[in-house]
């Protein structure tokens, strides 16, 4: 996994104006949704991710801040922090699944990429941010979870393993942090329908149009930022714990209803 090259050079110059978003993944899917939305609703939105076209011209388009990142890579992660001078909210959202292999046929490489982006990258985030989020008197750890996390299931464990271990994580950190000033919320949706989660899962375009065949309006990456957005805009006494989002034709993990 290739690391951004081009570090930060100096503080984000912050406008004064709302409250600062972290969102890291923020090139593509729920992560760019997820910039698009807070933006709109009025947040300072500093995008984070490796591929720093991309982010570059969503930055443009909303009036953000791009700044390269590789949540992998402690160099990458602490450059990112030291740029920063503010943050209000942080979204855990870089993440991904590699391979929909059995157990019996695990590629521990793919479980490693899996762990790290997932797992150990939030946490290297969450313990960069933690003091600026406490700083801040009332900030948002948000940590974008799956239904994967909260259900076990056949096929693509490596994936499963990771998001139980985001819940967890995301569990753990609420116990630890009630005493400061920051809510850790974590939103868990089921069925989405992105340009790159599930190709990237299956390496298939066929297999990943099978995944969504005859499903009427799975979700789409906005109706997660929708929820983000929503529980990072609750008053903050407020702790919006876990937030389980599914397409309505989406009853469970193994039942979801297609149409002929």
């Amino acid at each position: 996994m290739s690391s951004p090259t081009a570090p930060p050079s100096a503080a984000v110059p912050f406008h004064g104006g709302g409250r600062v978003a972290v969102v890291t993944g923020a090139s593509s899917g729920i992560g760019a949704a997820t910039a698009r939305r807070l933006a709109a609703d009025g947040f300072e939105v500093v995008l984070g991710a490796r591929r720093l076209d991309r982010l570059t011209a969503l930055a443009e388009e909303i009036g953000g801040h791009a700044v390269p990142l590789d949540v992998t890579d402690p160099a990458s992660v602490s450059a990112f922090a030291e740029g920063l001078d503010r943050v209000d909210v942080l979204v855990n959202n870089a993440g991904g699944a590699f391979d929909a292999a059995p157990v019996a046929e695990a590629d521990l490489d793919s479980w490693r990429r899996a762990f790290d982006v997932n797992v150990l990258g939030s946490v290297a985030m969450t313990k960069a941010l933690l003091p600026a989020l406490i700083a801040s008197g009332a900030g948002d750890l948000v940590f974008v979870g799956s239904t994967a996390g909260l259900v076990s299931y056949k096929g693509g464990a490596s994936y499963t393993a990771a998001k139980h271990g985001v819940h967890t994580l995301a569990g753990t950190l609420r116990l630890e942090l009630v005493y400061s000033p920051v809510r850790v919320v974590e939103i868990a949706p089921g069925m989405v329908k992105t340009e790159e989660f599930t190709l990237n899962r299956t390496g298939s375009q066929e297999k990943t149009d099978a995944v969504y065949r005859g499903v009427r309006e799975p979700l789409v990456a906005e109706d997660v930022a929708d929820c983000i957005a929503w529980a990072v805009t609750r008053p903050h006494h407020v702790n919006v714990d876990l937030l389980v989002v599914r397409p309505r034709a989406q009853a469970a993990q193994h039942k979801v209803a297609r149409e002929e």
